[in-house]
């Protein structure tokens, strides 16, 4: 550990190697989101000299975003090199063994055509030095997951099966085939393992188990598969019920389950982020919990039987430090160097970092910067030389690296190099305390300029969601909530971590349980209340929004009564209004059962406490509302129900925008720009004084 704890220390005592800022002249509006682009994967390597990324991008046209595959060199000499341009939305890049190629996930069309040119997702080999890619697979229907095991030059990957489990019933329901029924048919997962060498050679089946497969690592030597299994594709069997199996020679093995279910804070927690190390005799992955911190979980093989612990977050440390378990969308998060050490990203307050951690002897480091913020990490095998995706206050992210040659972390791919102009809000952090004297803190924008001592801003409170996650303080263009684009036209924003948020220690992230529409409610106006305090926020112009639990808890926020903050306007994104049915209607019913402590008929006190439904009548704020109408998290009846009750019974101005076929999170680029334009035109209307 001592060689790599040595350069992370030297990466953050570095100095940036980052071109000086040119001189801001460009206003931010709405219609600049669609020219930010977005570095969504990395992969180094197997000789740690070059790093393929993929690149996402919108198309007005299309009214989507996708990416495409690009390659640059570590030592920052070579300009990137762009392999795809069909937008074919590769991902999941893994370099070939040889280093000549590199594989992904992608989706191509040519019409009229069948797989692998039928739109649906196929493994796909991209030559490095540029050239057309060859399909690997070549399935139907499509493949759903793959990896690369570059010791046996193998592929493997996943499709969709469907079996049918019997019981008295099964002739009826083959006799009326119409109805959607809640037994009987069921999605699972089979493998196949690909010879690479062989481009005549035919798949063969390693695994058709009857069981849906989420997620899967492949050994090196391609000798054992790691799988995240469940009986089924649903959330509701995913987020409870699955767990971690091992293919090895034809059989399947389930290493011990009990540290992250029956032994868990939460038995409902998600499996995700596999990894082997280089060697095949270790494996790991995140258990991420809604209401608790996400938990490592490691599994070693000795004398043919596995041993599953959990990670030590704490070690000798003061404090235990917390791993990013989902919401960064920057590929795993966990890699394991031919050491056994395990890396991945940690987070602190707001501000992102590195762990280091060694299964052996629980040996952890933790490194933090205030000059860069990592969100995606990757490295090859042997050398070791990192190279992440570095978000900052100061520009959106980019791919970096560290070299002694060039004293410091120097950036290999920024892009976004149109953005120099811009002129983006500051970024700090800021703490506050809570009525119970607890310490609150969250991101605050600032228009650019802006100075203490100015006249008070008009304020946007920025809701986050999940509300296990966090805001971060770093730059982000968000149309869901609310950065970047409200302080470019004069707001300040707040961005509030919330009690039940996580970077501020476990208690703060576990307070939450039982006390939902109460704590955080209360968090988040101490820090409206600091604010103006501060000579920040005009206290005559309060609007809040947020999207998920951020819209949630705009709910709860516009149902308070006597609340000691005027709240002007709010947009309410994808939010719930009623418990007992997120519980009922959401794909994720674990999540309340979590919070509230039991089920509906065991905890009904809770559920209607929590429930801004029974506070409706006590809005004031006129209410901009939106929900995708495909959304399956936090379903559009609940956003209904609000425009119901406020436009037919409490007559408070509002509108109800429902973006169709849209999901959880809204995809479409003109979606996402209504979204803005509304938001602020809303604002603007009710804030004005």
């Amino acid at each position: 550990m001592r060689r790599v704890c040595a350069l992370l220390l030297f990466v953050v005592q570095a100095t940036c190697g980052f071109a000086d800022a040119q001189e801001r002249t460009h206003d931010i509006t709405p219609d600049d989101y669609a020219s930010v682009n977005t570095i969504t994967e990395i992969a180094v390597s197997p000789d740690g000299k070059q790093v393929a990324y993929c690149l996402a991008t919108w198309d007005k046209k299309a009214d989507n975003r996708r990416t495409d595959l690009w390659v640059v060199d570590t030592d920052g000499k070579g300009k990137p090199k762009q392999l795809t341009k069909d937008r074919a939305n590769e991902r999941h890049p893994k370099w070939s063994a040889d280093g000549r190629s590199i594989y992904v996930l992608a989706n191509r069309t040519k019409q009229g055509e069948k797989a692998p040119l039928n739109g649906k997702t196929q493994v796909w080999k991209v030559p490095a030095e540029g050239g057309e890619p060859v399909a690997v697979t070549k399935i139907g229907t499509g493949v759903i997951g793959y990896d690369y095991a570059p010791k046996a030059d193998a592929v493997f990957y996943s499709i969709d099966a469907t079996t049918t489990d019997e019981d008295d019933f099964t002739a009826l329901r083959k006799k009326f085939p119409n109805p959607e029924y809640g037994f009987g048919k069921r999605t699972v997962s089979e493998v196949f393992r690909l010879d690479a060498k062989d481009e005549k050679a035919k798949p063969e089946q390693v695994i058709a188990d009857k069981r849906y497969i989420r997620e899967f690592a492949v050994t090196q030597d391609g000798k054992r598969i790691a799988m995240v299994s469940a009986i089924d594709d649903t959330v509701l069997k995913s987020e409870g019920e699955s767990r971690v199996d091992v293919w090895e020679g034809g059989k399947i093995v389930t290493p011990p389950t009990e540290v992250y279910r029956e032994k868990a804070a939460s038995p409902h927690a998600w499996l995700e982020n596999l990894v082997w190390s280089p060697d095949g005799t270790r494996f790991a992955f995140c258990a991420v919990f809604d209401a608790y911190p996400t938990e490592i979980i490691i599994g070693v093989l000795k004398d043919g039987i596995y041993m599953v612990t959990q990670a030590n977050r704490a070690g000798k440390l003061a404090k235990p430090w917390q791993v990013i378990g989902y919401g960064r969308g920057t590929g795993c998060p966990l890699v394991f160097s031919f050491d056994h050490e395990l890396k991945g990203i940690c987070e602190q307050a707001g501000t992102t970092g590195v762990f280091h951690y060694s299964p052996r002897d629980g040996e952890t480091a933790v490194f933090f910067a205030d000059r860069w913020h990592p969100i995606g990490l990757n490295q090859d095998t042997y050398h070791g030389i990192p190279v992440w995706i570095e978000a900052s206050t100061g520009h959106f992210p980019v791919i970096a690296t560290v070299s002694k040659e060039k004293k410091g972390i120097f950036s290999l791919v920024d892009p976004n190099p149109h953005t120099a102009t811009w002129k983006f809000p500051s970024v700090q952090h800021v703490t506050w305390k809570a009525p119970d004297g607890t310490t609150v803190g969250g991101p605050l924008e600032l228009p650019h300029g802006w100075k203490k001592g100015d006249k008070p801003l008009p304020l946007v409170v920025a809701i986050h969601g999940g509300p296990t996650t966090a805001s971060y303080n770093d730059l982000r263009f968000d149309p869901h909530n609310g950065r970047l684009y409200f302080a470019a036209k004069g707001y300040a924003v707040l961005c509030p971590n919330y009690r039940g948020s996580t970077g501020y220690g476990d208690k703060h992230v576990t307070d939450l349980i039982g006390k939902e529409n109460d704590i955080e409610v209360k968090d988040i106006l101490a820090g409206i209340q600091h604010l103006i305090k501060e000579g920040i926020a005009d206290p005559d112009r309060i609007a809040v929004m947020g999207w998920s639990n951020g819209g949630y808890l705009t709910n709860c926020l516009i149902t308070l009564k006597d609340s000691p903050v005027k709240i002007r306007a709010a947009s309410s994104g994808a939010g719930i209004v009623d418990t007992v049915s997120e519980w009922g209607f959401n794909d994720e019913p674990a999540y309340p059962k979590v919070f509230k402590k039991g089920l509906p008929w065991e905890q009904p006190d809770i559920y209607k406490a929590t429930s801004p439904t029974y506070g409706l009548g006590n809005v004031k704020t006129p209410t901009l509302i939106h929900v995708g109408g495909g959304d399956e998290r936090c379903p559009p009846g609940h956003s209904r129900m609000l425009h119901r009750a406020l436009k037919e019974y409490v007559k408070v101005p509002t509108e109800l925008m429902v973006y169709p076929g849209e999901p959880h999170g809204l995809t479409k680029l003109s979606n996402r720009v209504a979204k803005m334009e509304w938001d602020l035109a809303w604002f603007e209307k009710y804030l004005k004084k």
